[in-house]
């Protein structure tokens, strides 16, 4: 007896489930509610008094993405302007280290940085990402993610040459000699961007001078 008058609690608690799942999700459209009732993106750049946006460097290893990334963040600093760069030395070594060089886990590398990257952006945060970043593919994914109007491409151009020769590891050497797999513009492709925002030849123009360029880029005087 105890036992039926059990099973007909559940039964009931079951059958008012459905009803509350069904109500929720055909009249409430919204399975997210919190989002409704955190700060907007305006509220918190409206804080700043700033507007978040993505710079994406792309190029070979050794082209002068991390340099100019860094110098781009001190000039922006010193401008009293929130930034923040992600690179391969706090990403590799923070929520992507059980990530290999896989083409999967490049992929998922990148996929990463974008979902971070989104979440700096959309608290009003200038956002730099400075990753080798090779094909189009990737590029175009990452630029999805993050959302197309905030995402601004930037190909830092040096010629492979220059990268070779800036190489104090040897990774360019080691790779035309075979003892490392998969290199970016020796032993696998890399893909220029189409139309970036920016185009900086790093072995042409000075640190200062592609400052100056990203800063008129972002709407701001040198």
């Amino acid at each position: 007896m105890v036992s039926l008058r059990i099973f007909c609690i559940f039964v009931g608690i079951f059958r008012n489930l459905k009803v509350f799942i069904y109500h929720y999700m055909t009249v409430n459209k919204n399975i997210y509610p919190i989002f409704d009732r955190m700060l907007s993106r305006t509220d918190k750049e409206n804080l700043l008094e700033q507007r978040g946006v993505m710079l994406w460097f792309t190029g070979l290893s050794g082209s002068g993405k991390s340099t100019v990334a860094i110098a781009l963040e001190r000039e922006l600093h010193r401008r009293g302007l929130l930034c923040r760069i992600l690179d391969g030395d706090n990403i590799r070594t923070g929520i992507n280290t059980n990530l290999g060089f896989s083409a999967d886990d490049r992929k998922e590398n990148i996929r990463r940085i974008a979902e971070v990257a989104k979440l700096f952006v959309d608290t009003g945060i200038i956002t730099i990402a400075a990753f080798i970043s090779p094909t189009e593919e990737l590029r175009q994914m990452a630029a999805e993610i993050i959302g197309h109007d905030d995402f601004k491409e930037i190909y830092i151009s040096t010629p492979i040459e220059e990268c070779e020769r800036r190489d104090v590891k040897g990774l360019y050497a080691k790779a035309r000699r075979g003892e490392v797999k998969d290199f970016t513009g020796i032993s696998a492709p890399f893909e220029a961007p189409a139309c970036p925002a920016l185009k900086l030849d790093t072995s042409h123009l000075s640190i200062e001078e592609s400052v100056d360029q990203l800063l008129k880029l972002l709407g701001i005087e040198p």
